[in-house]
């Protein structure tokens, strides 16, 4: 476990704002302006509906495969280099798919594009977590998940502005302009992990493999429980508009409840954070997965739309209180050699369960109702909750100065 004594600047998170979220709020902007469009782009190049759809999934596609890569290059060039390589390769994707002229192209486009996301995630990560002490990470990583957001939320009116004005490639321009500004913001701004008296970077850098394989036992167990948060949480996004529909909400009442929801997630990420440094990570692990769970349940005994806003409301406040948990817990697993390597793994672990949550839904209402699946799965939400009780409390560096504050009230 990292020591809570780890060198960081003993700073404000204003004082790391430009730096630190900046880009990260240019760069989510760009991808939630051509996250509705992808779909859209394939079907103006004649792509089935299937087609299309497969053409949404190579965003996660290319953040899956980037992941490992990723680990490495950041480890090689460091957080910062790392950072300025995606938003070029992020420009780069955005350019080839508002050029697209077939679909494999789009594809070729769309996968790059999700390479980028995930060297940018993760060089965002490993930068907070080298440039911020312990007692502030959580707030730290669940601002940067709040700024995410945020960027994501505004993305899309953005989009629609240039798309009303222009064509769909427009959107796009948007996210080549996003992701140039990011470059420039990351070039001129602060270097926040840059500290005195160290070194250069060892010339010789530890492979991904070796990395994972010594720390394979924290993978398998912490890593399976940010595997489960991320899993409930993409199940939430399928399955909310998939009850609305089942229901007989029209596309704009949906669009409404998802509006109100987000809401409610947005609005708690600090608190979040606030919650795990003071609290301990368990404090917003657990409450989170298990108001996921109960908001899972209660969709099926809502048939309008008052009552799906509320389920879809309790959901969001269950995502909201995990807000930059899956980030945190990384940091605090993660060692200090190898850290970029590790985290490459266990960004893997979440991005795997973002993938296998719609799968699960899937499989589960090809054998019984919706609503049976959704009670399933809010029942998997509460296990999960179980396993985070188990293990995060192991890898917890909060619990060191807690029980040091006890001992001395005593």
């Amino acid at each position: 476990m990292p020591s809570p004594h780890e060198p960081g600047p003993r700073g404000t998170l204003r004082a790391i704002a430009l730096s630190a979220y900046g880009p990260t709020l240019l760069a989510s902007t760009g991808t939630g302006a051509i996250a509705p469009i992808i779909a859209v782009s394939g079907r103006e190049l004649g792509a089935s509906v299937g087609v299309a759809a497969l053409l949404v999934a190579a965003l996660g596609l290319g953040t899956l495969l980037g992941d490992l890569p990723s680990g490495a290059l950041a480890a090689r060039i460091g957080e910062r280099p790392a950072l300025l390589v995606a938003a070029l390769v992020e420009a780069g994707g955005m350019l080839v798919s508002a050029t697209a002229r077939s679909l494999a192209m789009l594809f070729v486009g769309v996968v790059v594009i999700g390479l980028a996301a995930s060297l940018f995630g993760l060089a965002r990560q490993a930068y907070l977590t080298e440039a911020v002490p312990v007692a502030m990470r959580a707030r730290a990583l669940s601002t940067l998940g709040g700024v995410h957001r945020i960027g994501y939320f505004v993305g899309p009116f953005a989009g629609s502005l240039v798309v009303a004005r222009w064509d769909v490639a427009a959107a796009y321009v948007v996210g080549v302009v996003a992701s140039l500004a990011a470059f420039v913001l990351v070039l001129v701004a602060p270097d926040i992990t840059r500290r005195q008296g160290l070194g250069p970077r060892p010339a010789r850098q530890r492979s991904v493999a070796s990395v994972l394989l010594e720390h394979r036992r924290v993978l398998l167990t912490l890593g399976v429980g940010a595997m489960w948060v991320s899993g409930a949480r993409t199940v939430r996004e399928a399955l909310v508009p998939l009850w609305a529909e089942s229901v007989g909400l029209s596309p704009s009442q949906t669009a409404l409840v998802f509006g109100i929801s987000g809401a409610v997630d947005m609005l708690l990420f600090y608190p979040s954070g606030w919650l795990m440094d003071r609290h301990g990570r368990v404090a917003a692990a657990v409450p989170s997965m298990l108001v996921l769970g109960l908001g899972m349940a209660l969709l099926p005994l809502s048939t309008t739309l008052v009552a799906v806003t509320a389920a879809a409301t309790v959901l969001g406040l269950g995502n909201g209180l995990g807000a930059g948990l899956i980030m945190t817990l990384g940091a605090d697993a993660s060692p200090v050699e190898g850290r970029s390597q590790f985290l490459g793994g266990w960004r893997l672990c979440a991005d795997v369960g973002r993938a296998a949550g719609p799968l699960a839904l899937s499989g589960l209402s090809a054998v019984m109702t919706l609503g049976a699946s959704a009670v399933v799965l809010g029942v998997g939400a509460v296990a999960g909750a179980v396993w985070l009780r188990i293990w995060v409390p192991r890898h917890d560096p909060t619990r060191a100065s807690r029980a040091m504050k006890d001992s001395l009230r005593e």
